[in-house]
């Protein structure tokens, strides 16, 4: 292979999505399908708890976490975030830090690679990654009616709750980035999952370059 091919090869794909357009579950099936790490709410919720213990309870337990996941979390220390995370009992979390984890997991993430990154503003944060590969999934609002049924608590108008969690994500990206989360130029793919989520999939890995 090539210099310029090495310096042109995926390693990272984000993964903007409208809610209910099945940007989680395409972003497990690549995850599968590549072999590569999967960074959404589990994994985060992982670190959080990691972040807020000591560091000699962390060393005790090195053995049985696994050393892509510790790697991110020592990263985490030793960038002095702990201490911007720590929280006591009944405080309620912070917004900002909770923000601030999301961006320092997403950036050492992407520079260790072989990674698939759900939201939270990876398409901004990594803009300027050669490596980086950055997809747009929407979806027509029955589709995302459809999936929702199982998520959402039976009784509510789905149609709404989609567009409040949209908005929500349009916030976020405007007040932490101040970017349009809907802009065409944060993303290498807009892509509707209309036709499938397995198609999906399979579309984003070619045009990435990945299949």
């Amino acid at each position: 292979m090539f210099a310029n091919e090495l310096d042109n090869m995926i390693r990272t794909i984000t993964i903007g999505r409208e809610y209910g357009a099945g940007g989680g579950t395409v972003a497990r099936l690549l995850s599968e399908r590549l072999h590569w790490r999967l960074i959404d709410d589990p994994l985060v919720a992982e670190i959080a708890r990691s972040s807020r213990a000591s560091a000699e309870e962390i060393r005790a337990h090195e053995e049985c976490v696994d050393p892509w996941f510790h790697r991110i979390v020592r990263a985490l220390w030793h960038g002095g975030f702990e201490g911007s995370v720590a929280r006591t009992e009944n405080d309620a979390p912070d917004a900002d830090a909770i923000a601030k984890l999301w961006n320092r997991v997403i950036v050492e993430a992407a520079e260790i690679g072989e990674c698939v990154i759900v939201g939270r503003g990876a398409q901004c944060l990594l803009q300027k990654r050669k490596d980086a590969f950055h997809v747009y999934l929407y979806a027509p609002m029955r589709d995302k009616v459809a999936r929702l049924k199982d998520r959402e608590p039976a009784g509510r108008d789905l149609a709404t709750v989609a567009r409040e969690r949209d908005r929500r994500r349009t916030e976020y990206i405007r007040h932490y980035f101040n970017q349009d989360w809907v802009n065409p130029h944060l993303y290498d793919m807009m892509l509707c999952s209309h036709n499938g989520i397995e198609r999906a999939a399979e579309a984003i890995l070619c045009a990435a370059g990945l299949r």
